[in-house]
């Protein structure tokens, strides 16, 4: 009977640490998932990975004899009545050469509307190599009705690129944005509903 007990005890034991080992392994794949968006994001703004640019602070200090191409494309979502276009379609500038381009939004709906650019690079190998110093990426633009605004780009090509067996030939690189829509917060909706029964205050308090 002692031999039994102890063996039941023993059992339990293991049985008990089977139980506790699997609920750590779950806890740690939720934890995983939730973590995995920013952390792929992360990965890409490091890496380049899928055509995403490099975010930096400083100009290019060394500029290559050797011209590259950039072309300049522009997309709107679905739901976001806006028109969306580069300044200029394309540029020849020098590899590490900083430069400035601007693209163009306009509302053209009747009512504000915001909304948040992405982007990517093509050939995505490229995108490790697209210097960004100044994007309007990322960041939550609102437009009035009719209003247009000029986002201005500021970039270089790393001379580096010219090192990457992949890309030693590439003469031609695209830059692409894509505008999506933002929902507007509940309590800005909230109180611009409560404005349009006080209209004066309403227009003076949120600019419409």
């Amino acid at each position: 009977m002692a031999q039994n007990y102890t063996l039941d005890k023993d059992k339990q034991k293991r049985n008990r640490t089977v139980a506790i080992a699997c609920t750590v392994f779950f806890s740690s794949m939720i934890g995983v998932a939730y973590a995995a968006v920013p952390l792929y994001e992360l990965f890409c703004q490091i890496t380049g990975y899928g055509g995403t640019t490099q975010r930096v602070e400083q100009y290019s200090r060394t500029v290559l004899d050797r011209d590259i191409n950039v072309r300049f494309d522009a997309n709107v979502s679905g739901g976001l009545s806006w028109k969306f276009e580069p300044v200029q379609r394309s540029t020849t500038l020098k590899i590490g050469e900083t430069t400035q381009v601007a693209y163009r939004a306009t509302n053209t709906s009747k009512r504000p509307a915001m909304g948040r650019a992405s982007f990517n690079v093509s050939p995505h190998l490229a995108g490790a190599y697209f210097m960004k110093v100044e994007c309007f990426c990322f960041t939550d633009t609102e437009l009035q009705p009719g209003e247009s605004m000029d986002m201005p780009v500021v970039f270089y090509v790393d001379p580096e690129i010219v090192n990457v067996p992949e890309l030693k030939d590439v003469r031609t690189i695209t830059l692409s944005y894509t505008f999506f829509p933002v929902a507007e917060p509940a309590s800005v909706a909230a109180k611009s509903g409560e404005g349009d029964k006080n209209n004066a205050a309403a227009d003076s308090e949120f600019g419409g």
